[in-house]
């Protein structure tokens, strides 16, 4: 049992289980409907997602000293009570169940997966 981090709409893989989207916004121009069939996500969590001027900021890093700031922030935020029980849940949850938690972002290292992924990792879970 496990949790893997992985990019929403992208094709899923064995044993990924429930696919939850850590992101602050649906998917644009997709029905409700279709969001588990065409792999975005079977759950919307945005509780794990960087605030919307976080979010903003972070799309516009352009420098590496931007995007470090940007990634402290956004573990700032996930140091506050609520995030930390929801990390400390999917921690514990990865122990029994296979999971997957997402983004839309190309690339993991400018997304906020990447502080995610250990986020999770140091609250314990099993990555994949």
């Amino acid at each position: 049992m496990a949790i893997r981090v992985v990019r929403l709409g992208s094709r899923r893989e064995p044993g990924e289980g429930l696919r939850l989207g850590t992101v602050r916004r649906p998917p644009r121009g997709v029905l409700k409907s279709r969001y588990a069939v065409d792999n975005w996500y079977d759950v919307w969590f945005p509780n794990l997602a960087p605030s919307l001027e976080l979010m903003k900021r972070g799309h516009a890093a352009v420098t590496e000293t931007e995007l470090r700031a940007y990634k402290r922030k956004y573990k700032a935020e996930m140091s506050q009570p609520h995030a930390t029980h929801d990390i400390n849940m999917l921690a514990a949850l990865s122990r029994s169940a296979d999971l997957s938690v997402g983004c839309y972002c190309v690339d993991e290292y400018r997304c906020h997966r990447t502080v995610l992924r250990q986020l999770l990792a140091d609250a314990g879970a099993e990555l994949a």
